[in-house]
């Protein structure tokens, strides 16, 4: 045991990107990593990229080159965009990973490619699975049948799997290759900085913890719309869909921060067993009641006009890909028994709505003479921009009988990293407090596949709305 400890905490020499000529790598994580370095971190670190395109050394050097010169992505809102890394203390080590990283061609669901792209990396390895879930499944193959350096961690990127089946061999043959405290099963959604404002709001302040629960919450909802349409990735999304690339994995991690019993530390043991907790404990509701499903169609986005779904370059229309997906969920112990919680994550919505919102009970009376529409508090938790909001009735100005609504706002602190930077970090720090769980991704595939089960067999029909509008967004009825 006490060599798996040890193991699990040596520092890593070369991070290997599998799939490092794809659109993720080029967008998210090598900028990410060139933030990361930019502050100075792992100096020594090597850096080895492979992918199925036949890149020369240039062709490689130059996506790096671009990486660490963070270009915004078109994802990235402006809050989210970071300086020019030039000047940095970290930015030798960027220069020297232009001039010394290395990419090599391969199939890395081959065992002897695989191998020959192993041999380029200085151990202890960190392997960036940047691939889809069923190719990152071969690969893992792949390296079983190799075997892996001592100490070497494996960065899997989510979804984790297709579904329920395919997660569990997946972190089957995972388990096989190194123990869970060497795997990182990234959700970047999560940021640490996202992670801790959450935390901190809820366990830090008291007025707030003896109401969050079934006796004066009325509904949750945590709702991701963003104004962003395809963007060229059918390859993957086509095969996805909002609900498994978002709902489950993503919303229902904030779901868990949102909903689970207070943590005795803020260690990763402890936070990673309270969010398997409340995921155990939350089931959807009947799909056909609490579930709905749609894909937009054209229209305009700001100044762009927006073909519809099924008119993209690369989507097959009879896959009836969802680009709208919401559920209803219900988390079946003693806090909150009985409390709808609404996930909702869309594409091509304007304007966006990216917040959780906790809406609490109306008050049981109003007394007589107050005038005016007494409405439930609510609090607003932003996850773009980061920011605090809490709702409440009050006396207007000037008449003192009648109740205006105010908000009272706040943001939260911004993070030193952009959220691959900081997922990066933690593996590069062994530190697995933003890494999920192998339990935990099973539990999220268990509680979404009634859904895709009723979708599949078109017990929900597939709604449509136009690009750019609000249209058929409210949340679906959970009476």
């Amino acid at each position: 045991m006490a060599e798996t400890v040890h193991a699990a905490h040596q520092e890593i020499r070369t991070l290997l990107v599998l799939g490092a000529s794809g659109d993720l790598a080029g967008r998210l994580l090598l900028p990410g990593l060139g933030r990361l370095l930019a502050t100075g971190r792992a100096p020594e670190l090597r850096l080895v990229g492979s992918g199925v395109d036949d890149w020369d050394q240039a062709q490689w050097r130059e996506r790096l080159t671009e990486a660490f010169a963070v270009q915004p992505s078109i994802e990235m809102a402006p809050w989210e965009r970071f300086p020019s890394l030039a000047h940095e203390p970290g930015e030798a080590t960027l220069r020297r990973l232009e001039r010394e990283s290395v990419y090599v061609c391969a199939d890395v669901t081959q065992p002897a490619e695989l191998r020959r792209v192993l041999d380029r990396c200085a151990g202890p390895v960190g392997i960036y699975f940047a691939l889809p879930p069923a190719v990152t499944e071969r690969a893992c193959l792949a390296l079983e049948e190799i075997g892996l350096p001592e100490g070497t961690r494996l960065i899997i990127e989510k979804p984790f799997g297709n579904d329920g089946e395919s997660a569990r061999r997946l972190n089957a043959v995972v388990g096989r290759l190194v123990p869970e405290e060497q795997v990182h099963r990234v959700d970047h959604f999560l940021g640490k900085s996202t992670v801790l404002n959450i935390l901190g709001f809820r366990f830090a302040n008291r007025i707030f913890e003896p109401i969050w629960r079934a006796t004066h919450v009325e509904s949750v909802e945590v709702v991701y719309d963003e104004d962003l349409a395809l963007e060229g990735r059918a390859r993957y999304y086509d095969r996805s869909g909002a609900l498994r690339d978002m709902i489950q994995s993503h919303l229902l991690h904030v779901l868990a921060l949102v909903a689970m019993d207070p943590p005795p530390t803020l260690g990763d043991r402890d936070v990673r067993d309270r969010i398997a907790e409340v995921l155990r404990a939350t089931r959807a509701g009947d799909p056909e009641q609490h579930s709905r499903r749609a894909r937009y169609g054209a229209g305009r986005i700001g100044a762009r006009e927006v073909p519809s779904y099924a008119e993209e370059a690369g989507v097959d229309p009879a896959r009836e890909t969802e680009t709208l997906a919401e559920v209803t969920v219900f988390i079946d112990n003693w806090r909150w028994k009985g409390v709808p919680f609404t996930l909702r994550s869309a594409k091509g919505i304007t304007p966006t709505r990216k917040e959780v919102v906790v809406t609490f009970k109306p008050v049981p009376h109003l007394p007589v003479g107050l005038e005016g529409t007494s409405q439930p508090a609510r609090v607003r938790i932003g996850l773009g921009p980061e920011c605090l909001d809490l709702e409440l009735d009050v006396n207007g100005s000037g008449d003192p009988w009648s109740l205006d609504r105010v908000s009272l706002s706040t943001s939260f602190g911004g993070a030193e990293l952009p959220a691959y930077g900081e997922v990066l970090a933690g593996v590069l720090e062994a530190d697995p407090l933003l890494s999920v769980r192998g339990d935990v991704a099973e539990e999220c595939w268990r509680i979404v596949e009634p859904v895709l089960t009723a979708w599949s067999e078109g017990r929900v029909p597939l709604g449509e709305y136009p690009a750019g509008s609000l249209a058929e967004t409210q949340t679906a009825d959970v009476s």
